[in-house]
């Protein structure tokens, strides 16, 4: 398949940077629009995870999903979807299968923000009781973001349950 020309890119990206702007602005319709002319003009890994995050904020679930899994197939290094699907499972209560899904997406070569992965894993561990485990999330999540206040006050949280 024939690469697109450096400009169908460049827009491409624009339109969803654009996208991205009005889906945080709560505009989740043109956002969807947006993202969808961007993946018209030139399909990327970030349009597919974006417009699924979009689907998501509408409880679209599988809509969600089905774009994660698109952009997995554009770029599988793109560990951001990969996370994206484990939460989408979570919010289903379908935590067994979220796991690898997690696990994926922290070994990701590319992908930011790293934490993610482990924070949501610890989600799990703990609303199952898990405590050692959350722990081990947590604190390797606290590696990757150490000035996160929030993953600070969860690890403190986790820490005095287990004293």
């Amino acid at each position: 398949m024939a690469s697109p020309p450096p400009e169908n890119l460049s827009r491409a990206i624009d339109l969803w940077r654009e996208a991205y702007r009005r889906q945080m602005a709560g505009e989740l319709d043109r956002a969807i629009e947006l993202y969808q002319e961007s993946i018209r003009l030139c399909p990327t890994a970030e349009a597919h995870t974006f417009l699924g995050w979009t689907y998501s904020f509408q409880g679209r679930l599988d809509e969600a999903t089905q774009e994660c899994h698109r952009a997995i197939e554009l770029d599988p290094d793109f560990g951001n979807p990969y996370n994206d699907i484990g939460v989408y499972l979570m919010q289903q209560d379908r935590l067994d299968e979220a796991v690898p899904w997690l696990e994926k997406a922290k070994h990701a070569r590319r992908y930011e923000p790293r934490q993610f992965p482990h924070m949501n894993l610890a989600r799990i561990h703990i609303k199952r009781n898990r405590w050692w485990d959350a722990l081990r999330e947590l604190e390797a999540a606290r590696q990757l973001a150490p000035t996160d206040q929030q993953l600070a006050r969860t690890l403190h949280s986790v820490r005095a349950k287990l004293n």
